[in-house]
């Protein structure tokens, strides 16, 4: 069993106000803070530098949404859908994705710290040129995930689904990938030093380095 990496939570105060999202469009700073928001539907919101912080978002849906360099802390995404939903250049520290729907989301450039992904679907996400420091994919599926000359840093994969998953120029160095599991994957040979994976994992990586098996 892979191990997991050692977060520190999102920090939620114990009583919480309803809010909207629309409620940040009347906020001069674009600030949302200390809210809990349920079952709505963001639609056709493009917000530069917007700030969230001490939010939970249960069961909202974002439909056509940019966030470019937002700004997120102590933030929880409960069984949301982000598809394709750009949080590009993004500050995302200490917040939690559960259940959500991550289709195509853009983390690209984005630095993200305590960060948890589990059982989500996040297959052709994007973390192209981000920085990731202990941050956890748990039960969730990656196909076609593009991790292209992503930094690294206290990284865990856990029974996760990363076949097509693109790590080129990315180093593994540290990274766990045992209990994953995938028929392709794309990434530097190199890149695989210091990387832990399953007996059969190593045998598909040494065909690939032309070494001949024999069972």
């Amino acid at each position: 069993m892979a191990t997991k990496i050692k977060l520190e939570q999102p920090k939620i105060p114990s009583i919480l106000e309803e809010g909207t999202f629309g409620e940040v469009n009347h906020d001069e700073e674009l600030q949302m803070m200390n809210c809990m928001i349920t079952g709505e539907h963001v639609i056709d919101q493009e917000l530069d530098h917007v700030i969230v912080s001490k939010v939970i978002f249960k069961k909202v849906t974002f439909t056509n949404a940019t966030f470019p360099q937002i700004d997120m802390v102590d933030v929880i995404f409960d069984n949301c859908n982000l598809a394709n939903v750009s949080f590009q250049e993004g500050l995302i520290h200490r917040v939690t994705f559960k259940e959500c729907k991550l289709m195509g989301t853009d983390f690209s450039e984005a630095t993200l710290g305590n960060v948890s992904f589990a059982s989500c679907k996040g297959n052709l996400s994007s973390f192209v040129d981000a920085r990731l420091k202990q941050v956890n994919f748990l039960q969730t599926s990656l196909q076609g995930a593009n991790f292209h000359h992503t930094l690294f840093s206290k990284v865990g994969f856990s029974n996760c689904d990363l076949h097509d998953a693109n790590f080129y120029e990315t180093s593994l160095r540290g990274v766990d990938i045992s209990t994953c599991t995938f028929e392709r994957i794309h990434l530097d040979l190199e890149c695989l030093e210091g990387c832990s994976v399953s007996p059969e994992q190593a045998i598909g990586f040494a065909k690939l380095l032309g070494v001949k098996v024999v069972e």
